[in-house]
């Protein structure tokens, strides 16, 4: 992500975002097995709107494609970017 930085564990409100870009306003969250249950997703939800409403967007991917289609997480994060690069 060149020329873009990122936060890791950034706070916001009563919330933890895994990974915030302040530049985009940009929060990326890792998703695991505990986030596939209805409460987790009722929340998940909740967190979203939360953000949303302080112009954050938020975009979700599961750990494992972290793992298994890495190239396809950065160009999904690459895709939701709004400025450009710093020259």
């Amino acid at each position: 992500m060149v020329g873009k930085k990122f936060r890791r564990q950034h706070s916001i409100g009563n919330y933890i975002l895994d990974f915030y870009c302040p530049q985009e306003k940009l929060g990326i969250e890792l998703d695991g097995k505990v986030h596939f249950t209805d409460n987790a997703y009722e929340a998940d939800s909740k967190r979203t709107e939360y953000l949303n409403s302080l112009n954050i967007k938020i975009i979700r991917f599961e750990n494992k494609d972290v793992f298994n289609q890495l190239e396809g997480v950065l160009e999904e994060i690459r895709r939701n970017f709004t400025t450009p690069n710093p020259s």
